[in-house]
Formats: structure tokens, sequence, C-alpha cells
């Protein structure tokens, strides 16, 4: 099974820069999107259903913001849209299928322009999350998390102590969430290695993405039961639709 997750930061203007052409190539089970930035009722089904993918979305109730979305070449049996808070639910921030075995989420953190309401996002989030990690069923969450883990996630790190993403509230509530809480990076699970970003702040479409200041702020987070059934995961970073680059996870399982 292949998932990948991408911030398509307007999907629209990633259409217009080779969104479905990328993902018509990348034979992924399932394709999770944050920031929309559009109403999917405003969306052609070019978008809403490119071939051989069902789309689910949960918009945002503000035009032009956040929502997400789920492109599935499988029916799941069931879709859960939002979380039950407001904060969540009215932003278009949560949206999960259901399969036989577990659930594939994608998530959109806020990304901090609003630092209390991130914080209190945080905290009805870390609820949810704790209630998740307690159930039988197995969880996918895929998507922008907008945080930086670890100083090994992003470029000048020690410049950016204060910045929204690596301030010291932020890192201590993924350490809560990879710790306690019990859900893994599979990404690291993979690879350790220090320049692995998923996002430029400053993306110079002339200088190549390795060379360039980058932040680690998306994930795929599992149980500690599916740490085994990671095999593989990488960051795209020649696809350029986006100034995040898509995070793609193989797992020996199927839907």
């Amino acid at each position: 099974m292949k998932i990948a997750s991408i911030n398509v930061n307007g999907i629209r203007d990633a259409v217009d820069r080779g969104f479905l052409d990328w993902l018509a190539q990348q034979d992924a089970d399932v394709v999770c999107v944050q920031n929309i930035k559009a109403k999917s009722f405003e969306l052609g089904d070019h978008i809403l259903y490119p071939e051989g993918y069902e789309g689910y979305f949960l918009d945002a109730e503000e035009d032009g913001f956040a929502g997400v979305g789920l492109y599935c070449r499988k029916i799941p049996k069931a879709i859960m849209y939002g979380l039950g808070f407001p904060q969540c639910d009215h932003e278009g921030r949560f949206l999960q299928a259901d399969y036989d075995r577990f659930s594939i989420a994608t998530f959109l953190m806020p990304d901090g322009s609003d630092q209390k309401a991130k914080q209190a996002f945080m905290d009805q989030y870390q609820e949810y999350l704790t209630k998740m990690s307690r159930k039988r069923r197995e969880y996918i969450i895929c998507g922008t998390w907008n945080i930086a883990h670890k100083t090994v996630d992003l470029a000048n790190w020690s410049d950016n102590q204060l910045t929204s993403g690596f301030r010291p509230e932020e890192r201590a509530w993924m350490d809560q969430v990879l710790g306690p809480t019990g859900f893994i990076d599979t990404f690291r699970e993979i690879n350790r290695d220090a320049g692995e970003y998923t996002w430029w702040p400053k993306l110079d479409q002339d200088v190549p993405r390795d060379r360039q200041e980058g932040w680690r702020i998306d994930y795929q987070l599992v149980g500690p039961n599916f740490r085994r059934h990671v095999v593989d995961a990488w960051i795209d970073k020649e696809a350029t639709f986006s100034e995040f680059a898509p995070l793609i996870v193989e797992y020996d399982l199927a839907l």
C-alpha cells in the first residue's frame, strides 16, 4: 500500500502547475491533500474525481482558506468529517477514511499566525489523539502538522527557536504525541538524515531544493503496532507544484 501526503497550498494553482499529472504517475492507493483553499463545489470533476480516484473533501467555511481532501482508489467503508470541535471542523482540518483494518486521515494544523489559536487547537487535538491511541482500530494520520520536531528537522534551527513551528511548547507537544501518546513518525523509521525537508519558506525555483533552507513539518504518523508495516518512506523533492513536497510512505498492507 502506497500513501502520499501533500500540502497543495491552493489546489487550483497546484493543478495549473502539474498536480494532476503528478498524481497520475504515482500509483498511490490514497493521496491525502491539505490546504485546498477552495470550496469543493467550485472545483471541476477533473479535480474532484481524477481518473482512478474518488475524491472526498472537507471545506473551510472561510473562502480561500485551509480545507483538506482524500483521493482514494478503493472506496472507503465510511468517511468521518471533522473531529467535533469548531476550530477543526469549521476550518476544514481533518478528514478520515475508514477501511476494514484501519483508518487513513488527512490533517492540517493551524500555521501559528495566531499562536493562541494554534495552542488551543493542539490542546483539543491532543485529547482526540489520546482517545485514538486507546482504540483497537489502527490509524495512519497524514498531513501538515506545522511543527518541526527536532533540530535535525529544519535548517538554521538555532535562529528559529522562537519561530512558530519550532517553539519549545510546540516541540514539547510533539514529544508527547511521539512519546507517551504512542504515535510513530514513519519517515524517521526509515531515514534519520538531516536536510530532509517538506517545506521551503523562501522557495527559489532556480535553486535545487536540496540546497535551500527548509523545514520538515509534514508527517505520516501511525500507532506502535504499525511500526513493522513501514517498508519505505521518502520526500518527492522533484514535485514542484507547491512550496511543499509530497511525503510518500509504503506499507506492507492492503486496503
